[in-house]
């Protein structure tokens, strides 16, 4: 059974107007409607202004010459100034909210020719997001003068799900954004394929924060360059990507590549300096490490991003920029925030999109595609391919999955793996020995290392010293030995040792109490850093 059919529209001021004494020899939209005989509209729903309410009242007695099956309601409705996007769309968003709508009884169809296009576009984006549950119809006039002057009606469905072709082209454009970010390597992991879906929505469509989380290496500062250029390729941004890694920013030095300085702010200054955040400008700023800036820059920082606007060194002017930022951290930044040594503020400010890039060990079943990627990247840079032969290729890939690989500085290990096997091939080919060396290569790195979680306490301690030793002091003299080197001053290294007594005492010197720790084991800092 068919539904009755049920029509909304804008009254047109100028269009269904035509010339009141011969408004009849010329083509109104909304009358239109109504003067084809294979159609029939049984009810119109027509939204007028006040001050156009003649002409409302003038096309309900032509439409009811010409259909009076049509039931017609009129709605005044107030558009302040029809051309001003929030004001319409508010008007009709506020209508279709309010409107009865029985889809089960009764079919809709939204009239998108009439009113301004201001007009015709928030009618569209309502009807396409379903707040009108209707399908768009389109009034036209005849082409020629001698064509009837009903004109024509079209009919358009905005479900897109019917289109096969749209759809599919919908999908294959997401398809390429997604190998785009991956470079083009098809992944296995189905952990990381996710994340990578969900790292391209938010890119396309949410200018906010990034936070990349995640292990050295991981590919932070790879994946937030390809979402640059993902954007660029879209028109989205203009800017510059502009990529600076904290962990070398000390000092004064750090405010002023940041933000810029005067020329004469401090010594040294003999000319004006942009900084990073005036050169990302339109663009991206990417600041790899975050965690490592100082609580003064992670101040200024945090009013750049909520303002967009901050004071260079030594200026007295504030400078402005738009940029879009991605950080990257391998700190736990909420564990910081809650120790004090980042700020909680603007951890809570880049913590809307965050996103944890899995290690290497966790994605072994993609090891196997990204040795392809690094061969083709050796292949390009420097114009000779290279290839395992399938022995050596099936023994690197049972290392390089198995417990022994332990892959600590992640892709960049690979990478160098990679292309020191290359280099060495003969002939272009990877053999079994090259193979058998570069593990052996690999596990001098990863093991012999004093970083390294395995470190042996012999190296640090004589035997009679490692005799009298528990082995609760042995574990915990190996945890310390182990943060020590991870550490980049004896303060930082205090800090972690001592996080929870630390913040019992009214005044703390960490280093003070970590190298009277050491001296009971005849250790120094100076000498666990060499």
């Amino acid at each position: 059974m068919k539904l009755p059919i049920v029509t909304i529209g804008l009254l047109g001021p100028t269009l269904d107007q035509g010339r009141t004494k011969d408004r009849w020899n010329y083509w109104r939209p909304t009358i239109s409607l109504f003067q084809h005989e294979d159609f029939l509209i049984h009810r119109l729903e027509l939204l007028y202004e006040e001050r156009f309410q003649a002409l409302a009242d003038l096309t309900i007695q032509d439409i009811q010459s010409v259909s009076p099956e049509t039931k017609i309601q009129l709605h005044q409705i107030e558009l302040k100034d029809p051309w001003d996007f929030e004001n319409v769309y508010s008007a009709l968003f506020d209508f279709a909210r309010h409107y009865p709508f029985n889809i089960e009884k009764e079919e809709y169809l939204v009239h998108i020719t009439t009113g301004s296009h201001v007009a015709q576009i928030c009618t569209f984006l309502l009807t396409e997001s379903r707040y009108f549950p209707a399908k768009i119809i389109q009034t036209s006039p005849p082409r020629r003068r001698s064509d009837d002057i009903k004109g024509e009606y079209r009919i358009i469905d905005l479900d897109l799900s019917k289109y096969d072709k749209i759809a599919q082209r919908f999908k294959k454009e997401h398809k390429q954004s997604l190998s785009f970010l991956k470079s083009g390597i098809e992944t296995r992991n189905q952990k990381f394929n996710t994340l990578i879906e969900q790292i391209e929505r938010v890119a396309i469509h949410s200018t906010s924060p990034f936070l990349f989380m995640g292990p050295t290496g991981a590919g932070k500062s790879h994946l937030a360059r390809r979402i640059y250029e993902l954007r660029k390729s879209r028109g989205q941004i203009k800017g510059a990507f502009i990529e600076v890694n904290c962990a070398t920013l000390r000092g004064e030095v750090s405010m002023s590549t940041l933000f810029g300085h005067t020329k004469g702010a401090f010594t040294g200054a003999v000319k004006e300096r942009p900084g990073l955040l005036r050169e990302a400008d339109g663009g991206i700023l990417f600041l790899d490490e975050i965690g490592e800036l100082g609580l003064d820059e992670q101040a200024m920082l945090l009013k750049a991003i909520e303002e967009k606007r901050f004071l260079p060194v030594g200026s007295d002017q504030e400078a402005r920029s738009q940029f879009q930022l991605i950080a990257g951290t391998n700190r736990d930044l909420g564990a910081e925030a809650n120790r004090g040594t980042f700020r909680e503020d603007l951890y809570s400010r880049i913590n809307l999109w965050t996103f944890y890039l899995p290690a290497l060990k966790e994605r072994t079943e993609d090891i196997d595609v990204n040795i392809e990627y690094e061969l083709e990247k050796f292949a390009q840079t420097n114009n000779m391919r290279v290839t395992f032969n399938k022995e050596a290729k099936d023994a690197f890939l049972k290392f390089a999955k198995s417990e022994k690989a332990l892959w600590k500085a992640n892709f960049r290990d690979l990478n160098a793996s990679i292309t020191r096997m290359a280099t060495l091939a003969l002939n272009g080919r990877i053999n079994v020995t090259i193979v058998a060396e570069e593990i052996q290569r690999l596990l001098h790195i990863w093991n012999v290392s004093k970083g390294d979680t395995t470190l042996e306490l012999n190296e640090w301690l004589d035997p009679n010293q490692l005799k009298a030793l528990d082995l609760i002091e042995k574990v915990q003299l190996k945890e310390v030995i182990k943060t020590c080197q991870q550490s980049r001053n004896l303060s930082e290294a205090g800090r972690t040792l001592y996080n929870s007594s630390r913040e019992l005492k009214s005044t703390s010197n960490d280093a003070d109490r970590l190298r009277k720790f050491l001296a009971r084991y005849n250790l120094s800092w100076e000498g666990l850093k060499k």
